[in-house]
């Protein structure tokens, strides 16, 4: 018990360390690849994403979904990608290959589609190489290069906005 709360202090440490250097400015290309963050206890219909990507037109086959679940002996296949509790080890070092990968890619857009505050995702978030980061949640403002303040059911609200900004920033 003493260890999980010291391994959670050493994560949201590195998460600060992170977050606290300066970030290079967002570029201004066009959008080619966007990866997505879910909490399955929040948002678990990944699918929808990819139909919203094809109504975008945006057809890469690098575009990623990873969902977080908080039971470490879930096991399903409705996810390319998941990840729980035990993928974390201290400082920020991820135990999974697969996590490890995505948070080395270099997408254009992160969304992280979760509000709940969960260091876990958190950690994700910060340690990304995504261009341009986009959130649901005011935990900490530092991770979001935008941040659309909406529940994660409010789907169709979020895509509105979305490619509102998308169109705004030049993006698409």
């Amino acid at each position: 018990m003493f260890l999980k709360a010291f391994k959670e202090k050493s994560n949201r440490k590195y998460i600060n360390k992170l977050l606290d250097i300066p970030k290079a400015a967002v570029n201004n290309n066009k959008v080619k690849t966007i990866a997505v963050l879910l909490n399955a206890n929040e948002y678990d219909d990944f699918e929808s994403f990819r139909l919203y990507f094809k109504e975008l037109n945006l057809t890469s086959p690098k575009h990623k979904v990873v969902a977080f679940v908080n039971d470490d002996k879930y096991e399903s296949s409705q996810w390319e990608t998941y990840f729980s509790p035990k993928d974390f080890g201290w400082k920020g070092k991820l135990n999974n290959i697969d996590l490890q990968s995505f948070v080395d890619e270099d997408y254009d857009v992160l969304i992280s589609f979760y509000k709940q505050e969960s260091l876990e995702l958190n950690l994700i978030t910060a340690l990304s190489k995504a261009n341009f980061k986009v959130g649901l949640a005011r935990n900490d403002e530092r991770l979001y290069d935008l941040i659309i303040d909406l529940k994660p059911k409010e789907i169709e609200t979020f895509k509105k906005e979305f490619k509102k900004y998308l169109n705004i920033l030049n993006k698409i």
